[in-house]
């Protein structure tokens, strides 16, 4: 009885820690990966792993910590195993860049200012996809995932000075560019 008990226990905490942060790591791996149905894969591989290890999840770093580093692994070991496959069939299934424009909130009224608004946003993708796969990430997890220096340090497992150097270099690139100045 004490067993079933503290199952459902953990089941409940495991649901709601799912409940909380599960938009959040789905959110990173559209923006890493501008497709939807990867993402949602990678979502639920993320959960899933996740779950599986539960039991051993130590507490050393907060949960969204831990599931964003599972999130970035899962990501990386896609892309490691595609890289070895001739043939990507990415556009099939990938994010237009118009769609994706449209899920973003904006202010614009006349159909010229939607029109600019999403060749700004087709040039902040293209400027990202740009950037170094380690760049990238932490531009992500800054930009897009709003983490602190501190929390993208401990889910990439990288110093908060390698961290603060590798935005720089991200940021300067994309300012470059997109033509901006600094």
């Amino acid at each position: 009885m004490i067993n079933a008990t503290a199952e459902a226990s953990a089941a409940q905490e495991f649901d709601s820690v799912v409940a909380l942060h599960r938009a959040q790591i789905f959110r990173f791996l559209l923006a890493s990966t501008r497709d939807v149905d990867l993402a949602e894969t990678l979502t639920q591989d993320c959960f899933l792993k996740a779950h599986r290890n539960w039991a051993s999840f130590r507490g050393e770093s907060s949960v969204l910590t831990w599931l964003m580093r599972i999130a970035i692994n899962l990501h990386k070991d896609h892309w490691r195993n595609r890289r070895l496959q001739f043939w990507r069939q990415t556009r099939t299934n990938a994010v237009d860049l118009d769609e994706a424009s449209d899920w973003l909130p904006s202010g614009e009224r006349t159909a010229e200012q939607r029109m600019l608004a999403k060749e700004q946003v087709a040039q902040m993708w293209v400027a990202v996809e740009n950037l170094s796969e380690r760049q990238r990430t932490v531009f992500l997890l800054r930009y897009v995932e709003e983490l602190d220096l501190k929390e993208i340090a401990d889910v990439t497992g990288m110093g908060e000075g390698t961290v603060k150097a590798h935005l720089s270099r991200a940021l300067a690139r994309v300012r470059k560019e997109l033509g901006e100045k600094k």
